[in-house]
């Protein structure tokens, strides 16, 4: 069993930038892919990016394209989600997941607590 901790959220005004963390422990992290979700408050938790085991492969929801940008360091058993052009429409609770290269929350089977990241207007 895998698991995750998430870091790096926070509050901010609209243009600013964050780096999320996501640490892993317990299991190879190196061999499974891994994503980033979030969940706004009454809304459904949504894709935001996702990475292949190796970094070669990397997808995003069309909301956060060209302003979000993920990657890891399989050296250090990490991922991050660096996120700059913060919009107040960012507002959510962002968690980091393990699994296969997909976008489907369900091809993720651990998961991080999540952080808070809310971005004022």
């Amino acid at each position: 069993q895998v698991q995750l901790v998430e870091s790096g959220g926070g509050l901010v005004q609209a243009g600013a930038s964050l780096r999320l963390s996501c640490a892993a422990s317990g299991r190879a992290f190196r061999g499974y892919g891994m994503g980033w979700f979030r969940q706004a408050p009454g809304k459904e938790r949504e894709f935001v990016a996702a990475i292949s085991s190796r970094g070669l492969r990397t997808d995003y929801a069309d909301s956060v394209k060209a302003r979000f940008t993920i990657s890891r360091d399989n050296a250090k058993n990490t991922m991050y989600l660096q996120m700059n052009s913060l919009k107040p429409d960012d507002t959510a609770v962002y968690y980091c997941a393990q699994g296969t290269y997909s976008r489907l929350s369900t091809d993720f089977n651990s998961w991080g607590q999540g952080t808070q990241v809310t971005v004022s207007s």
